[in-house]
C-alpha cells in the first residue's frame, strides 16, 4: 500500500458528511443552530468515522433560499455565528483530524447583494457587467427554469433600467455574468480567501450552469467553458495542493466525463454520480440489483487522481431526471406514491427510512451500497440515525430539518421558545422520541453502531477507495457482487436487494484454494481449487469480505 497515495490523495479514502450548521444544534438558544453547536458535536462525527466535513452555505443572505441567495461570499451569517466563530471551528476540526469543505456558490447572488443592487441603479454601473442583461423582450423560456413551480421564464424585467436580466434559479437570484474577466476575478479571490482560512476545498453548486454562462451571453464573445473550469482548477492547486473541488454535475456519463477534464484530468477533483444513485432507487424500487449492474458497466473510465462521489440523499430534492419517464414512475409508486411526497414531477421529497417503511434490512444494505462502491461516500446528517423527512414543510426543507439529538422538544436541538425555532422534526415514527442519537448510542444494534462499524470498515478498505472494479457473476439478478482490487488487496461486496434468502456462486478462478475472510464477523468462505464458492445471503441481506491468498490466514 503506498502511504504517499494515501496522505496526497485524501478524498479518495475520505468520508464525507455535508450538514447545515443552522439545523445542526443551537448552542445560544435563538432557534437557529450556530457554529459554537458544531463544535460541540465534533466528536460525534470523529467517533462516526466522518473524515471530511461539507458544511452547506452560512454566508449571509437575503432570507429566501436557505444561503443560497448570497449577500456577502466573505462573510458569516449573524444567525450561526460570526467569522471568529468559524475559524474556531476550523481550529477543532483541525485537532480532530477533519478537513472540510465548503459551498462554492457563484452561479448567482442574491438580488440583495451591493453588486446587483449597484447594477440595476444605472446601465452605466461599474456593477452592470457582473450580470447578464437584455433590452428586447425574451421568447419564451419556461422548459429553462430549475423550479417549475416557482418560475415561469429565466429572465426578469428590471423596471428600473427597461431591461431584463438571467436568471435561471429563482427571480431573487440574477445570473452572475462569469464571461466577465472581472467576475471571475472575483471569484478567484473569494476562493483564495476560503482556502487561507483552512478549507480543503470546495463543492460547486450546480457546476454546469457556472461555465454555461461562458457562452458569450454576457455581450463578450464566445469563451471556452470548460476552458474556465480548468482556470479554476488551476488556481485552486495554486493555492493548496491537497484542496479539492466537488461538483454537482446532474448529467448523463459522457457529459460527466467532460467535467473531470477528460483524460488530463484537470477540472473536477470529484462529481456526484448521479446515474448511480438514481438507479440505486430503481433497483430498490424493482427489488433486483439489475439497474445497478447496468450503471457500473456504463460507468466510463475517470483520470487515476479523479474520483466519483457515491450518495443516496442530498439536502435538494432526490431527483430521477436521468431515468425515463417509465422508469421514474416506478419510483413514484412505491417509494413516494403521494402527491406530496414528490417535486418539480422529477424527483421525491423524502428521505430514504420512510421510503423503506422503516426496515432497518433494507435501510442497512441501501447504505452499504454507496459505502463500498468505487468512490468516495458522502452522507447527509441524520442518515447515520435514520432520520425522516416533514412533510409539513415547504419544498425541499422537508429533509432540512433539526438534527435529532435526543428525545426531548425538536429533538434537543434548541432549548429556544417554539416560536423561534424555524424548522420542525417529523411527527410519528420518525419523531425524535423514537429516532435520536442519545438513545442509539446506548444500543450495540442501532443504526448508528452499524453506520459507525460500517464507516470505519470502510476506511479499511482503501481498495473501494482507489481501486478497479470488477462485476462478478452470481447466479442471480437479486445479488449484485464486485469486486475493487487495489495494490496487493482485493475486496469484495455482495448485496441482495430481494427478499427471500438465497445463496449466490462466486467464481474467482484467481483466487483458487483462498480463504475470503467476512469483514463483519461472518463465516469465512472457503474456495475450491477452482476459485468457486457458494455464499449464503440473508434476505436484503450484504456482506463484505477480503481475499486472503493461501499462506495468509
Amino acid at each position: 500500500m503506498n502511504t504517499m497515495e494515501l496522505t496526497d490523495l485524501w478524498w479518495k479514502n475520505a468520508t464525507i458528511y455535508c450538514l447545515d450548521v443552522e439545523t445542526y444544534l443551537d448552542w445560544d438558544a435563538d432557534g437557529a443552530g450556530d457554529f459554537k453547536g458544531l463544535a460541540q458535536r465534533l466528536d460525534h462525527l470523529t467517533s462516526l468515522g466522518v473524515s471530511c466535513l461539507w458544511l452547506m452555505p452560512f454566508y449571509p443572505g437575503g432570507g429566501k433560499d436557505d444561503g443560497y441567495d448570497v449577500t456577502d461570499f466573505y462573510g458569516v451569517d449573524p444567525r450561526v455565528g460570526s467569522l471568529g466563530d468559524f475559524v474556531d471551528l476550523m481550529r477543532l476540526a483541525k485537532e480532530r483530524g477533519l478537513r472540510v469543505i465548503v459551498d462554492l456558490v457563484v452561479n448567482h447572488t442574491s438580488d440583495q447583494h451591493p453588486w446587483f443592487r449597484s447594477a440595476r441603479r444605472s446601465k452605466d454601473s461599474p456593477h452592470r457587467d457582473y450580470y447578464v442583461w437584455r433590452a428586447d423582450e425574451p421568447p419564451d423560456t419556461s422548459a429553462e427554469v430549475v423550479f417549475p413551480d416557482q418560475e415561469d421564464g429565466i429572465w426578469e424585467l428590471d423596471d428600473r433600467t427597461g431591461e431584463y436580466y438571467l436568471h435561471h434559479f429563482y427571480r431573487h437570484e440574477p445570473d452572475l455574468n462569469v464571461a466577465n474577466p472581472v467576475v471571475r476575478h472575483e471569484i478567484a479571490k473569494v476562493m483564495g480567501y476560503w482556502l487561507q482560512l483552512g478549507v480543503s476545498g470546495f463543492r460547486v453548486d450546480s457546476a454546469p450552469f457556472l461555465i454555461g454562462a461562458m457562452d458569450g451571453a454576457g455581450g463578450k464573445g464566445p469563451l471556452d467553458p470548460h476552458g474556465y473550469m480548468k482556470a479554476l482548477r488551476s488556481f485552486l492547486n495554486r493555492r493548496s495542493g491537497e484542496a479539492i473541488l466537488l461538483g454537482e454535475v446532474d448529467l448523463s456519463y459522457p457529459e460527466q466525463l467532460e467535467y473531470f477534464g477528460g483524460s488530463q484530468g484537470d477540472e473536477l477533483t470529484m462529481v456526484f454520480d448521479f446515474n448511480l444513485m438514481q438507479r440505486t432507487y430503481l433497483a430498490l424500487a424493482r427489488r433486483t440489483a439489475t439497474p445497478i449492474r447496468e450503471a457500473l458497466k456504463a460507468r466510463p473510465d475517470i483520470p487515476a487522481e479523479a474520483q466519483w462521489a457515491t450518495f443516496l440523499r442530498s439536502h435538494d430534492e432526490l431527483t430521477l431526471d436521468l431515468l425515463s419517464e417509465a422508469e421514474r414512475q416506478e419510483v413514484f409508486d412505491v417509494l413516494g406514491p403521494e402527491e406530496d411526497m414528490q417535486i418539480y414531477g422529477r424527483g421525491l421529497r423524502r428521505r430514504l427510512p420512510p421510503m423503506l417503511e422503516g426496515d432497518e434490512r433494507r435501510i442497512r444494505l441501501a447504505y452499504s451500497l454507496p459505502m463500498s462502491m468505487p468512490g468516495t461516500p458522502v452522507l447527509f446528517y441524520g442518515e447515520e440515525i435514520g432520520m425522516g423527512e416533514n412533510l409539513e414543510e415547504p419544498d425541499r426543507y422537508s429533509v432540512r430539518t433539526p438534527m435529532q439529538w435526543g428525545p426531548g422538544p425538536f429533538g434537543d436541538f434548541s432549548r429556544a421558545n417554539t416560536r423561534r425555532i424555524r424548522r420542525r422534526p417529523p411527527k410519528g415514527s420518525f419523531a425524535p422520541e423514537h429516532v435520536n442519537v442519545d438513545s442509539q448510542q446506548k444500543r450495540p444494534d442501532s443504526l448508528l453502531a452499524f453506520f459507525t462499524q460500517m464507516i470505519h470498515r470502510r476506511h479499511a478498505c482503501p481498495e473501494f477507495g482507489f481501486g478497479r472494479l470488477e462485476l462478478l457473476e452470481t447466479g442471480t439478478e437479486q445479488v449484485l457482487a464486485h469486486r475493487c482490487s487495489w495494490d496487493e488487496g482485493s475486496v469484495l461486496a455482495l448485496h441482495n436487494l430481494g427478499p427471500d434468502a438465497l445463496t449466490a456462486t462466486l467464481h474467482l478462478p484467481d483466487a483458487a484454494s483462498a480463504v475470503v475472510a467476512d469483514l463483519f464477523g461472518g463465516d469465512d468462505i472457503d474456495l475450491d481449487e477452482r476459485g468457486h464458492a457458494g455464499v449464503e445471503m440473508q434476505a436484503y441481506g450484504y456482506r463484505w469480505l477480503r481475499i486472503k491468498p493461501p499462506g495468509r490466514r
